[in-house]
C-alpha cells in the first residue's frame, strides 16, 4: 500500500477516527498538505533530529536549531519560545532524537492553538438559519478571491445558501475573477457595473440581496492595496460600519488571506491589516511548494490570531479549515 495513504490514514485514526468513517477526499487532502509541506519539511526534520539527539543543548546546538527554524520562516519570537521550552525539557531528562521531535510536536501544535484559549471561538462556522458576513481582506496577489470561491464551495457542500459580493472594486479583474469562482460553485455574485465603483455600495446592495433570499453566508471581497496605509484603513472601517448598520443581527467575522510563500513578509502586511480590521482569523494560502511553512507560527506569535484555514493546491477542493495536529505532521513526519 502507498505509504503517503498509510501515512494519512493513520493520522485521522490517531485523531480517533474510525476507517469506516474516513473518506478518500480526506486522505488525499493530507497527502497533498504533506507535499506541499514537504521542502520546510526536508529542511528541518533530519537536521533538527541530528542536533537534538546529542544529548542536552549546548549552546552551539541552540544556535544550530534557532538557524533552522529562521530559515523556514518560524519567525524570532516564536523561535525564542520553541528553544525555551526544548531547554528547559532537556534540562530535566535527555532524549533521544524520536522522542525530542515528539515533544516538539506537542510544543508546536500548543503554540498554534493559543489564539484559541482567549477570545476566538474554538469553532469557526457560519451559524445556520442566520446572516453570516465574512470580510475577506489582504493584499493583491494573496490568493484573496480565489480564497472566497473555495470557501464558498466548501459552505455549499455543506449546505449552506451563500453569496458573493464582489466589493474589490479598484482591481477591473478582480470582479471577473469572483464571478469565475462563483460560476464553478454555482453562487450568485453581486457587483456594480462600471469603473471605480464605490466598495460600500456593493456591499449595501448585498446586504439587502442577501436578506432578500434568506442567504445565511455573505463572502465580500475586499480592496488589497497597501500604498496608502490611512485610505486602507478608512476603506475597511466604512465597509464595516455599512455593515454593522445595515445588517445589525449578522454574525460578523473578518478574514486575513496571507500567501505562505511570502514569509515573514507577509507577516508584516497581516500586521498592517489587523490595526485596520477586527481579525477574526487567517487564511494561509499557497503552502504547496514553499519552504516557508513555519510561517504559521510566526503569524499566530506575532499577531495572536487563529489559523482558520490553509490552502495547498489550484482545485477548488484544495482548502480545509485548519488542524494543528494535522498541520505539525506533515511538518514534522520524516
Amino acid at each position: 500500500m502507498d505509504e503517503a495513504f498509510i501515512w494519512s490514514a493513520e493520522v485521522l485514526a490517531s485523531q480517533g477516527r474510525r476507517p469506516d468513517d474516513i473518506s478518500v477526499e480526506e486522505i488525499t487532502w493530507l497527502n497533498q498538505l504533506r507535499q506541499g509541506l514537504g521542502k520546510t519539511r526536508r529542511g528541518l526534520v533530519n537536521q533538527l533530529k541530528a542536533v537534538v539527539g546529542q544529548g542536552p543543548l549546548n549552546e552551539e546546538a541552540i544556535y544550530e536549531i534557532e538557524a533552522l527554524l529562521l530559515q523556514a520562516d518560524v519567525g524570532v519570537d516564536a523561535t525564542d519560545v520553541i528553544i525555551e521550552s526544548l531547554q528547559a525539557r532537556m534540562r530535566e531528562e535527555t532524549l533521544p532524537p524520536e522522542a525530542a521531535i515528539r515533544y516538539l510536536k506537542t510544543i508546536l501544535q500548543k503554540m498554534l492553538d493559543s489564539p484559541l484559549e482567549g477570545n476566538h471561538n474554538l469553532l469557526f462556522v457560519p451559524e445556520s438559519e442566520q446572516l453570516n458576513i465574512w470580510l475577506m481582506v489582504g493584499v493583491n496577489g494573496a490568493g484573496k478571491t480565489t480564497t472566497i470561491g473555495k470557501l464558498t464551495h466548501v459552505a455549499k457542500k455543506s449546505g449552506y445558501n451563500c453569496l458573493i459580493a464582489a466589493a474589490d472594486t479598484f482591481r477591473a479583474a478582480a470582479v471577473e475573477q469572483v464571478k469565475v469562482w462563483g460560476a464553478r460553485s454555482g453562487v450568485e455574485v453581486i457587483s456594480n457595473p462600471g469603473e471605480n465603483t464605490d466598495p460600500a455600495a456593493v456591499v449595501v446592495d448585498a446586504i439587502a440581496a442577501a436578506k432578500s433570499r434568506n442567504t445565511e453566508l455573505l463572502l465580500v471581497d475586499t480592496a488589497g492595496r497597501l500604498q496608502n496605509k490611512k485610505n486602507l484603513m478608512d476603506e475597511l472601517t466604512k465597509i464595516r460600519r455599512i455593515v454593522d448598520k445595515k445588517a445589525p443581527d449578522a454574525k460578523v467575522e473578518a478574514l486575513l488571506v496571507l500567501d505562505a510563500t511570502l514569509g515573514q513578509n507577509g507577516v508584516r502586511q497581516a500586521k498592517v491589516f489587523s490595526e485596520a480590521a477586527n481579525l477574526s482569523g487567517v487564511v494561509l494560502t499557497k503552502l504547496d511548494g514553499t519552504a516557508k511553512g513555519g510561517v504559521a507560527l510566526a503569524v499566530v506569535q506575532q499577531l495572536g490570531l487563529p489559523i482558520r484555514f490553509i490552502g495547498a493546491g489550484e482545485g477548488i477542493e484544495d482548502l480545509r479549515p485548519f488542524s494543528s495536529y494535522e498541520f505539525v505532521e506533515a511538518l514534522l513526519s520524516g
